[in-house]
């Protein structure tokens, strides 16, 4: 038998994560809204900041689960206003890497450096053990959700039938 503690314990953590998520979204929401862009390019530029090194259009559709149509759109808005730049890979000159463009993204990171205190004051509440066991909660989180994710993304939509291949007359 489960014990009722933890049972209570699972259940307030489910509501917790349920509330986080909406609310991490509606922020995202207002923080695109802010900058004048879509809450997908705001995440699309925190991933370009977050990587090692520039990636190429693929490799942003792979990471965010948009086609690489919809991440080459992306990329455009993105390049039409100031906040990436396309070069060719000098590896391979067939394929080109979006880079962040760092001027432009001054005034975004102002923006988070402004939001990030309050969450530093938030941080500064928690012992260094217990920020410990916060990161590697957010880091599992992280590794779940890709999962999660590829595995959504296998399954049929709800109320469509698989697609069919296109006839030919």
């Amino acid at each position: 038998m489960t014990d009722p503690r933890r049972e209570r314990l699972y259940e307030e953590l489910a509501m917790a994560s349920r509330r986080y998520m909406a609310a991490y979204v509606l922020f995202n929401q207002a923080v695109a809204d802010h900058l004048g862009l879509h809450p997908t390019d705001v995440q699309c530029l925190s991933l370009l900041t977050a990587a090692p090194e520039p990636l190429t259009v693929k490799q942003i559709a792979e990471l965010t689960g948009l086609t690489t149509g919809s991440a080459t759109r992306l990329v455009d808005r993105l390049e039409r206003g100031g906040y990436v730049a396309r070069t060719p890979d000098r590896q391979d000159r067939r394929r080109v890497l979006v880079a962040p463009v760092t001027e432009r993204l001054t005034h975004v990171s102002a923006l988070w450096d402004d939001l990030g205190t309050s969450w530093q004051a938030l941080y500064d509440e928690h012992t260094e053990e217990e920020l410990e066991v916060i990161t590697r909660h957010m880091r599992r989180a992280h590794d779940l959700s890709q999962v999660q994710m590829e595995r959504l993304r296998a399954r049929p939509k709800p109320g469509r039938s698989p697609a069919k291949p296109p006839q030919r007359g």
